[in-house]
């Protein structure tokens, strides 16, 4: 025994030494705390965004993930309407520090206005046709919406879904004179869902999810395709943070969430 004494000691010497970490599964309490790797600038303040109606389940979700990784940053109540009134509102002075455009007209109205410079686009969407639960009028297509016997409501002509709607009836020959125009498309599936129309025309991430709609995607639904774009905007009263979120919405994770939700990508 009294010859391991030494092989003993020399063996912890060397361990000293040498600076090993202890095994895996010990502490330390000597070492030193790794610094937690910064998840970017700090942000601080409010942050105003304007967004399309279509935008809310998705936008909602971004906004709640930048939040937790800017704590000291707060995304104030996301405004959401057509696109159409929201240019209108931020070409009147309006403040908000992003856009995000379910078309790229009403985002070139912004830029005409000299209120954004940069404007990419993060998401595409194509429309479907939405009808209350058990399809009481029947629809199958879009020619369906021609006939007096079925009411259709649909988006303004203005508002993006509206002319994403008329492209498409073009396209199919149609004409239709809807019982109502609505400002935005959550308007038109709240009125169909309601059982207040037989029809109407919406987007597909519009009723992903939904149990009080029916969908049926129509004929050439795929050749009118809605590319959406956002900015920040010039006049933002909180730039960093705007530059932030959009580039957020851009990242990989921000792409998750909008094709999660049935969003394409541009």
């Amino acid at each position: 025994m009294r010859r391991l004494v030494p092989a003993v000691a020399l063996a912890l010497i060397a361990l000293l030494a040498s600076g090993c970490a202890p095994a895996e599964g010990d502490t330390d309490p000597n070492a030193p705390v790794a610094p937690v790797e910064s998840v970017g600038p700090e942000l601080t303040g409010d942050l105003t965004v304007y967004a399309a109606a279509s935008l809310k389940t998705a936008f909602d979700e971004l906004a709640t993930q930048f939040e937790m990784r800017h704590p000291s940053l707060e995304v104030v109540p996301i405004v959401y309407d057509g696109s159409s009134t929201l240019a209108t509102q931020l070409i009147e002075g309006a403040p908000a520090d992003v856009f995000a455009s379910a078309d790229e007209a009403n985002m070139q109205k912004i830029a005409d206005a000299g209120l954004a410079t940069d404007a990419p686009l993060f998401a595409t969407n194509t429309l479907v046709i939405a009808t209350p639960v058990g399809n009481p009028g029947e629809v199958e297509d879009l020619s369906d919406f021609a006939e007096d016997s079925v009411t259709v409501v649909l988006c303004a002509v203005e508002v993006p879904c509206g002319a994403a709607s008329q492209k498409l009836f073009a396209n199919a020959g149609l004409t239709v004179t809807p019982a109502s125009w609505e400002q935005n498309v959550t308007a038109v599936l709240t009125k169909v869902a309601a059982n207040e129309a037989d029809a109407g025309l919406v987007y597909a991430t519009d009723v992903r999810g939904r149990t009080d709609v029916e969908s049926i995607v129509p004929e050439g639904a795929a050749d009118v395709v809605n590319r959406y774009p956002i900015a920040a905007l010039t006049d933002a009263a909180n730039p960093d943070a705007a530059q932030a979120f959009v580039e957020f919405v851009l990242s990989e994770e921000g792409q998750a969430v909008l094709e999660g939700l049935g969003f394409g990508r541009p």
